[in-house]
């Protein structure tokens, strides 16, 4: 492939996916649920505190 018909790169940094944060979510929501014995809820939420951070990460990138 030439250089012509590559992307143009971006001088902005690269963010972090959704499925990342969503990991970082479960994790620290295992430790918590292990912590308060019941890692089910803690699963739970860490994913929906994963999703929402992502999102918002998303959005932020989008309005930049």
């Amino acid at each position: 492939m030439s250089n012509e018909q590559k992307e143009p790169e971006s001088n902005k940094p690269q963010t972090q996916s959704m499925g990342y944060w969503m990991a970082i979510g479960v994790a620290i929501g295992v430790a918590l649920g292990a912590a308060f014995d019941n890692v089910g809820a803690g699963i739970a939420i860490g994913i929906a505190v994963g999703t929402a951070i992502g999102a918002a990460q998303k959005q932020r990138d989008k309005n930049e």
